[in-house]
């Protein structure tokens, strides 16, 4: 498949069909604790989109790619009230590909949950309920995917936002640095910086950081180190 097919979404061609009927495409619904970003170590249930228009190098969901199953939006909220966690993560692939993401975030939010939308930051994130925390993504030039980034989405963020940095390389540090003294974020918008697993060694960015003093906040993925890349955690 070359690089154009591969941003395609797989199965997301009906979409207007899914708006009708208050639909998204789900590869997978389940409750664990959620590993990243600020609600990092609270019980989480996780809805995971299908679908991705990116092709990251590092990522570790490729199987939400393609694949997963039709559902309306009340069939969604009946699982994530069955599995009784109050914090909520929409995530995919890429859950803002799909329009109907939107109403979804929305009704979670009415309905009391704490929810976070982690998103690639290629798309515009505008749409999305504010009562949600945004997490959105610069993805850095060794993710293969940096032309991507919607610059214009650092304007949208509000203080309950997140920005999230997957560092790879020595030379992505610095390409993030300066990205650091670029952009504007409002004030309580935690930016994070995160080594790629098997790339960059935890130590390594932790003390690039310290040296540096940066404004960020340094994290491991939680989950990984408790239950590794398996699905469903």
């Amino acid at each position: 498949m070359d690089r154009a097919a591969a941003r395609r979404l797989d199965g997301i061609s009906d979409s207007r069909w899914a708006q009708r009927i208050d639909a998204l495409r789900i590869t997978e619904i389940f409750c664990s604790l959620q590993g990243e970003a600020n609600d990092a170590g609270h019980v989480c249930t996780f809805v995971r989109l299908t679908g991705c228009p990116l092709r990251c190098h590092y990522c570790d969901t490729a199987y939400a790619f393609q694949g997963g199953q039709w559902q309306k939006i009340d069939a969604i909220i009946e699982q994530v009230e069955a599995l009784g966690a109050h914090h909520v993560c929409v995530t995919g692939g890429e859950p803002l590909a799909q329009p109907n993401a939107v109403p979804l975030i929305a009704r979670l939010c009415d309905a009391g949950y704490a929810v976070s939308v982690e998103t690639a930051g290629a798309l515009d994130i505008r749409p999305v309920d504010t009562r949600a925390s945004r997490v959105v993504d610069i993805k850095t030039p060794a993710s293969g995917e940096a032309t991507r980034n919607r610059w214009d989405n650092i304007a949208s963020l509000t203080a309950h936002d997140q920005l999230k940095f997957v560092i790879c390389s020595r030379a992505d540090y610095e390409w993030a640095r300066a990205r650091l003294g670029e952009i504007n974020v409002p004030t309580g918008c935690t930016i994070w910086f995160s080594p790629s697993a098997g790339e960059i060694t935890a130590r390594e960015l932790a003390d690039w950081i310290v040296a540096d003093r940066l404004p960020v906040k340094f994290q491991m993925q939680l989950h990984k180190l408790l239950w590794g890349d398996a699905p469903g955690y």
